[in-house]
């Protein structure tokens, strides 16, 4: 027994009310986070229409998080610890585009009640998003120059991510490491021979699929949100100064990773 007859907690009890060491949350931080979401007119769906953005980058992190870690396992050759952590990144692609579906709820006249109060604001200018397309492979230096509200902070991640391997990189010497060769002249030799013996090679056929299923998402998410922003604005041009849906239009037909695309053409 305690003090004053109560029961004594026992040494190795870790969770419960008895700890009192944290709360749910104190561990969150959910007082901070739900000051965050702050809207700039009486419009009712700005709180929605924060709301999934912000969702959005803290998915985004989560992302960067997982790619960068599954590109350091391809680097250290364990390719099954890359597999598992693309299986993540794949879980989280598809809710990225289920949350479309959230925004659309949002009707034209809902959004136009508000748009104007977002100028020059504009999704263009997501850092993170910036860095999900660097670090997969579509390495744009233009985009230093183009995003002109970001910080030096923010500059000085992307130049980082401009700098340094990429997806692709990262499974060349995964392929490399098995004795296959990687040169720009090799390298659909290389692909073909991973696909034409399963046997030998299956755990790298399959770890290109994960690269290929990253890929198709990132499609299938651009091809949502553009046709989100048709259905709301129409041919309007974006907040930030874009053409809007015509240049998002333009990005749908993008590629991380063009040869495992042109491979199926060599099979």
């Amino acid at each position: 027994m305690g003090v004053n007859g109560e029961a004594a907690v026992p040494r190795d009890r870790q969770f419960g009310e008895e700890g009192g060491r944290l709360s749910y949350g104190g561990y969150l931080r959910l007082p901070e986070l739900l000051e965050q979401q702050r809207p700039q007119s009486e419009a009712p769906d700005e709180l929605l229409f924060i709301t999934i953005h912000q969702v959005y980058e803290l998915w985004f992190k989560l992302l960067l998080h997982e790619l960068e870690s599954a590109r350091e396992a391809m680097f250290a050759g364990e390719l099954w610890q890359a597999r598992h952590l693309f299986q993540r990144v794949h879980a989280v692609e598809r809710v990225l585009v289920e949350q479309v579906e959230v925004l659309e709820t949002m009707t034209p006249q809902d959004f136009l009640a508000f748009r104007n109060k977002l100028a020059p604001a504009s999704g263009f200018q997501s850092v993170q998003f910036r860095e999900l397309e660097f670090l997969s492979g579509l390495k744009d230096p233009a985009f230093l120059v183009r995003l002109r509200d970001a910080s030096d902070t923010e500059l000085a991640r992307l130049r980082r991510r401009l700098d340094e391997p990429t997806l692709w990189d990262a499974y060349l010497t995964a392929l490399s490491q098995r004795g296959l060769a990687v040169s720009d002249e090799e390298i659909m030799a290389s692909l073909l021979a991973v696909a034409r013996d399963r046997r030998s090679y299956d755990d790298l056929w399959q770890l290109a699929e994960d690269l290929l299923d990253h890929d198709e998402a990132a499609a299938e998410w651009r091809l949502r949100h553009v046709q989100m922003v048709e259905r709301q604005i129409g041919t309007k041009s974006g907040t930030g100064g874009s053409t809007g849906a015509p240049y998002l239009r333009g990005r749908t037909r993008l590629h991380y990773f063009p040869l495992l695309w042109e491979l199926r053409a060599w099979l």
